[in-house]
């Protein structure tokens, strides 16, 4: 699939960090970069990390085309070292490209491009065996002209990190501030597609609520500001009496392939698990009456997150005790052994990265 593969070697290999430093900060070694010119994807190559050279005309500068991932390879105790998820992390990515106007990307290219990587630097997870290799393939327009249209030309990289914990604390729940003024994606909007105006446009929000005191924000639909949508780092469940809930895809939240994989272990356990509306009366109601019992979120960077605590203009929700919920805890152990190698895989979910 890769024809033509060229592979360039560092000649000055970093030492890999330990612990792990904080999250997104160091670099391993090399990147995998590609080209899309002429109505093709062309000069596959692994090379050494470094800085890369962009025109200011670059298209991705002035009108904002690109998209990424974020995926994790892990070291079992045996020492291979396998990928979660890449081919669903593939399909989104091709989503994703297709909503900016941007050439979508094979999924076995993605895939391949992945795991020969990983390959290469796969010293820098196996010495990382409490944290991981987090993973950010990457595609960017690279055109230099001024005019409102897709461009012609881009670049495709993966790139990758050591990580520990995303928190630095491996299950303290954290704070949410429940946003109802400030809008990060409308109905018909690219809320759904992993790209970084969308993150630009919750940066506000997010240093609204942590100067009230949160660490991160629940955002509420863009119309009415009735119903929860998601965190501006994860996903987010509700553990009511009867049911687990989370809110349904809309086009405007983006589709965590940490969701599916919680949905379907909460489905394999006989949990009742829904995707609907939920509002944030609903929440409140449930959390003062003692029908909501555990809310949590869900994401690649930090697996399963326990919520403690919600804010907002009338004034602060604790859900349950203020401490992890059984059912978050459970789901988390759970995901993280399979990652790491230490339970089975019966979905299929880990891909064996070979040399």
């Amino acid at each position: 699939m890769l024809d033509g593969l060229e592979v360039r070697r560092t000649s000055k290999p970093k030492p890999v960090p330990s612990p792990a430093p904080r999250f997104g900060s160091i670099f391993s070694d090399h990147i995998f970069s590609m080209h899309y010119q002429d109505g093709t994807w062309q000069r596959p190559v692994i090379e050494p990390y470094e800085d890369i050279q962009l025109g200011l005309g670059a298209s991705v500068l002035h009108y904002a085309q690109t998209v990424f991932e974020g995926m994790k390879a892990f070291a079992g105790p045996d020492g291979r070292v396998q990928v979660f998820r890449p081919e669903a992390h593939a399909a989104r990515f091709a989503r994703s490209a297709r909503r900016i106007c941007m050439p979508e990307l094979p999924p076995e290219i993605f895939v391949e491009s992945v795991m020969r990587l990983v390959a290469e630097d796969a010293r820098w997870v196996r010495g990382n065996p409490e944290g991981a290799l987090y993973i950010r393939p990457l595609m960017f327009a690279t055109e230099p002209f001024l005019g409102v249209r897709p461009s012609n030309d881009y670049r495709f990289v993966v790139m990758s990190c050591p990580v520990g914990t995303y928190s630095g604390d491996s299950f303290s729940p954290t704070r949410i501030w429940v946003e109802r003024q400030a809008v990060r994606a409308a109905p018909g909007g690219v809320g759904e597609a992993k790209t970084g105006g969308n993150y630009a446009a919750s940066l506000a929000g997010q240093m609204a609520a942590k100067s009230r005191g949160y660490d991160q924000v629940l955002w509420t639909d863009a119309l009415r500001h009735e119903n929860v949508e998601e965190v501006g780092t994860m996903n987010v469940f509700f553990r009511f009496e009867d049911e687990v809930a989370t809110p349904a895809l809309s086009g405007t939240i983006l589709p965590g392939i940490t969701r599916a994989s919680v949905i379907e272990l909460l489905a394999d356990k006989g949990v009742n698990v829904k995707e609907r509306q939920i509002s944030v009366r609903e929440v409140i109601e449930g959390a003062r009456t003692g029908r909501l019992l555990e809310v949590f979120g869900t994401g690649t960077a930090a697996v399963v997150t326990p919520v403690g605590v919600l804010g907002h203009e009338e004034g602060e929700t604790v859900i349950g005790s203020g401490e992890p919920g059984s059912l978050t805890k459970e789901l988390f152990d759970r995901l993280s052994a399979m990652q790491r190698g230490l339970e089975p895989d019966p979905k299929g979910w880990l891909k064996l990265v070979t040399a």
